[in-house]
């Protein structure tokens, strides 16, 4: 059964106005930052937020329609909801936690062993990891027998080693339960990963929905590049010559895109399509940027450089090929198709 949300509702700043469908066995997740109206979807889908006006219904149950004035109360949704810091009972151990709303306790015990928790049951919430918090919370969502899943920042509570590895086991998990599920996170990293299907929110807008390639290789306008891991760098467009557009940038450099446009506009580029070297090498396609290197940041086996006014994602065997060190003059290139332009 599918899941399907319309809804418009005043927030604060901004009238949030959303309209998605989530296919049964299906993960969409609607990534953005603080504020974009994302945990806003996820209250109105769970009954915790009316809206002024809108429906939501999980197949042919309508859970929510303001025009014949039906909204089923929470308890009575079949919803499992995965709280952003896990929303855990203190006072109760593992066991009780699960069994929280569960429709037996047979069904918590064969949770607790799908999880890989029975050795805590008797533990209470505050002798846990964050990993075995998440996985208590999961598995309370799931005691209730829900028809849909909705997950809140599910990895944000998470120190970075740990996070990896529960990202993988929280993929297999909604694969495997075969439920419409929504998610909402500011990492587009996480998104990418958990779901099938990602939005871009902003000031309760969807912005782009697509898959994270779609999102990666077309992004609509400069917002989802940037949230999507672009560099974006304002310029202006000067020329065109042999089938490609000169940017001037604000930096003072030119850059050449496949990309058509003019006037002020706004580059993007994602740094897993610049290269670094010590020489230029002799190809119109590419773009060629001299500069010092400005910062080293390790990420895991890769390695950010900022060197100008762009970033350069390489492994840390190229990085140790190339010794490079902050004040070092490196040569970033990026090829004109990977430099896309957006009116400003």
């Amino acid at each position: 059964m599918a899941l399907r949300i319309r809804f418009t509702h005043p927030l604060r700043s901004f009238d949030a106005s959303v309209e998605l469908t989530v296919e049964r066995g299906e993960t969409l997740a609607l990534v953005g930052p603080s504020g974009a109206g994302k945990t806003t979807v996820l209250r109105v889908v769970a009954g915790l937020l009316r809206p002024k006006s809108g429906s939501v219904t999980l197949g042919e149950t309508v859970l929510l329609d303001t025009n014949a004035g039906v909204d089923v109360a929470p308890e009575h949704r079949r919803v499992g909801y995965l709280f952003q810091e896990y929303a855990l009972f203190p006072h109760l151990d593992v066991a009780a936690n699960v069994r929280f709303g569960a429709r037996g306790n047979l069904r918590a015990e064969e949770l607790l062993e799908r999880f890989r928790i029975g050795h805590v049951a008797r533990a209470r919430v505050s002798e846990l990891s964050g990993g075995e918090r998440q996985r208590v919370a999961l598995a309370r969502a799931l005691a209730r027998d829900p028809a849909v899943l909705l997950l809140d920042e599910p990895l944000s509570a998470l120190d970075t080693h740990t996070r990896s590895g529960v990202r993988a086991e929280l993929r297999e998990l909604l694969e495997d339960l075969n439920l419409p599920a929504l998610l909402v996170t500011h990492d587009f990293e996480d998104a990418a990963t958990l779901a099938d299907t990602v939005g871009v929110i902003s000031q309760g807008q969807i912005l782009q929905l697509g898959s994270p390639s779609e999102l990666v290789s077309m992004p609509a306008d400069p917002f989802v590049a940037t949230f999507t891991g672009a560099m974006v760098i304002a310029g202006q467009v000067v020329g065109t010559a042999n089938g490609l557009t000169e940017v001037l940038l604000d930096s003072g450099i030119t850059a050449w895109s496949a990309d058509h446009a003019s006037g002020p506009v706004n580059l993007a580029i994602y740094p897993w399509d610049v290269s670094l070297g010590h020489t230029s090498e002799d190809d119109s396609r590419l773009n060629h940027l001299s500069a010092p290197v400005a910062s080293i940041a390790p990420i895991g086996n890769r390695v950010r450089v900022h060197v100008g006014p762009v970033v350069a994602e390489i492994t840390a065997a190229s990085a140790e090929r190339l010794e490079l060190r902050p004040g070092a003059i490196v040569t970033a290139s990026f090829k004109a198709t990977a430099a896309r332009l957006f009116p400003r």
